[in-house]
């Protein structure tokens, strides 16, 4: 991460020194954007941040720890599509539940409907996206995580 820091920090100086006009009047826009965009951003944040306080971690490993597959499967799916958390809490979650028993499948469901799709995010993403576009991507995104958990459960031997 450090090395896109510096990097990023290399083209800003690239940047300032090609057209300092330019690059500030850029910089603005974006602080301008950010500051609309934060309010909403830190909201679904805190809703997220109460969520995970108020379920505890042992609901969550009993719900993917199912015997019944499909089951299990399709709550990661719902589950991991309306939770919102980053790549480093989310991949050692999975590992605490793969640990638990939950099946490679599960954890490919809940793993990739987390990054892709977005239920919490769906206010944020309907404003600049549009209300259409922003259903359409989120069912694709559902779509794309359900196929890749059953490919999943194919590749590690979990399904016939």
């Amino acid at each position: 991460m450090t090395i896109l820091y510096a990097l990023t920090l290399v083209l800003l100086v690239v940047s300032l020194w090609a057209s300092r006009e330019r690059t500030v009047a850029a910089l603005r826009q974006a602080g301008r954007q950010f500051l609309k965009v934060a309010p909403a951003f830190v909201f679904m944040l805190a809703c997220v941040a109460i969520a995970l306080y108020v379920v505890p971690e042992s609901a969550i490993t009993d719900l993917l720890a199912r015997k019944n597959k499909w089951l299990a499967t399709a709550t990661a799916a719902g589950l991991g599509s309306i939770s919102v958390m980053p790549g480093f809490i989310a991949f050692p979650l999975c590992g605490i539940l793969k640990s638990k028993g939950a099946l490679y499948m599960v954890l490919s469901a809940f793993s990739t409907t987390l990054m892709m799709v977005g239920v919490a995010t769906l206010p944020l993403e309907r404003t600049y996206l549009g209300t259409r576009l922003a259903l359409a991507r989120n069912l694709v995104s559902l779509g794309v995580a359900l196929v890749v958990a059953v490919v999943t459960g194919f590749v590690f031997g979990e399904l016939p």
